[in-house]
């Protein structure tokens, strides 16, 4: 989302190997370099069908694909060309925190199979969304968000609310109510919100929490405090599957001055639950149903 740059900008970030996929010997067969992804065809199995062998023969054995940004995070920290978090945030996060200063509304997604490192990339490791170098995308806007205000003559004229909810099977939860971390999990989760159509400023949720804050301490309490009610589960393909989609957004106001109008913005910082299939993931029961819901609502975005 550069000032050059149109209004969607695609990047995509690759993840080192899991400890699954190390134990089975699985090779990277993915390579970046700028913006470009290059995907080689895997080797011969020999437990797939000859049929199926033949035919990825005929193919080419190497692809490739250009985005806006391709974020190279498999191999070692140190090696040339990775990309930390800082990396991702100087990417992405710092042009949308310039286009939401302008008074412009932004979103950013991730998108991707259960464990490709999407919450590790919107959210980070640790307490609030983690900090230091592990902090992603969520708390490294917020936190650049504070700086910019405070860099401005009148950071007093800026006023910052957000909200956090998550869309768990069909259901919207609001991640900051006072009983979100208690109801998760209990029959129900919780109270249903509903989602309305506003008739000039658009899709809007009903009741959601909309929290005034004043720094980023603040905003990072508030991360802490939806990510322990948040919808999370163990299944065989990720430890810590986000079994919903979650939506973080700062409500950004600024007053009118002598040179300029009102100007209001929304970051939007969505992180949603991954794709994946039953016989991988080896679900049953609740997990079975949590992750058809997620591959319903996820096919709805390609309408």
């Amino acid at each position: 989302m550069a000032a050059d740059s149109g209004n969607v900008v695609v990047a995509v970030r690759c993840r080192p190997l899991n400890l699954r996929e190390r134990a089975r010997g699985a090779p990277c067969l993915v390579s970046m370099s700028g913006q470009q992804t290059v995907l080689e065809m895997p080797g011969d199995n020999e437990e797939e069908p000859a049929a199926a062998v033949e035919m990825r023969k005929k193919k080419k054995r190497q692809r490739t694909f250009t985005f806006d940004h391709s974020f190279w995070t498999a191999g070692d920290a140190s090696a040339p060309g990775y990309a930390s978090q800082r990396t991702v945030f100087e990417g992405i996060g710092q042009a949308v925190l310039q286009h939401a200063l302008s008074g412009y509304h932004c979103c950013v997604f991730a998108y991707g199979q259960t464990g490709s490192g999407k919450s590790y990339t919107m959210m980070g490791t640790g307490e609030g969304g983690g900090g230091g170098e592990e902090a992603g995308l969520i708390p490294r806007i917020s936190e650049q968000l504070f700086a910019s205000i405070a860099r401005t003559a009148d950071a007093s004229s800026c006023h910052v609310e957000v909200s956090y909810l998550e869309i768990y099977n069909e259901r919207v939860r609001d991640l900051l109510s006072p009983g979100a971390a208690a109801s998760m999990g209990a029959a129900g989760g919780g109270r249903n919100l509903r989602v309305r159509e506003h008739p000039a400023l658009g899709p809007y949720v009903e009741d959601l929490t909309l929290a005034a804050v004043g720094s980023y301490a603040e905003i990072a309490a508030h991360i802490s405090q939806g990510n322990k009610a948040r919808t999370v589960a163990a299944t065989s393909m990720n430890e810590a599957s986000s079994r919903s989609h979650a939506v973080f957004t700062i409500a950004l106001t600024m007053a009118a001055s002598s040179d300029s109008p009102e100007r209001v913005a929304r970051i939007r910082l969505v992180d949603l639950a991954g794709s994946e299939r039953a016989k991988a993931t080896m679900a049953t029961g609740v997990r079975l149903r949590e992750g058809a819901k997620i591959n319903q609502s996820l096919a709805a975005l390609g309408k």
